[in-house]
């Protein structure tokens, strides 16, 4: 017993997929963590290249949502949302949009210009763009 409980935890992070945030084709070539950072709390309105940006989250409870926001916004799910509810009762924003799951966001930013979301990287292909590996 004591050696599976092992072998399962260390099988364990190899199971699980590292984040990378991912723009529509038409988007940068690369952005930095700060660049990211400052589209998904409202900050800034535009990618790099000049192209407004349509920044998509992932809906709450979602494990990769908490691993995005932990490295490249730096809060946490409380935080997140204590940040959003003071935005938005100043009138000073709104959150992203948010999808419920990584499909669904990898869909919307391959047919969306200006959007940047994020996805498990084992899912990208040739439809979207990786423009950050956090």
């Amino acid at each position: 017993m004591k050696h599976l409980l092992l072998a399962l935890l260390l099988c364990a992070p190899a199971a699980l997929a590292d984040v990378v945030v991912i723009t529509h084709p038409s988007g940068p070539d690369s952005m930095d963590a700060n660049q990211v950072r400052d589209l998904f709390i409202g900050r800034s309105k535009q990618l790099p290249n000049g192209q407004s940006a349509d920044p998509i989250d992932l809906a709450e409870g979602q494990p990769l949502r908490e691993e995005f926001h932990t490295k490249v916004t730096g809060r946490s799910q409380a935080q997140l949302n204590a940040f959003w509810s003071k935005q938005v009762f100043t009138g000073k924003g709104q959150p992203p949009r948010t999808l419920d799951s990584t499909s669904a966001v990898k869909a919307a930013v391959a047919s969306t210009p200006g959007a940047i979301g994020y996805i498990n990287s084992g899912e990208v292909d040739g439809t979207v763009k990786v423009v950050l590996t956090p």
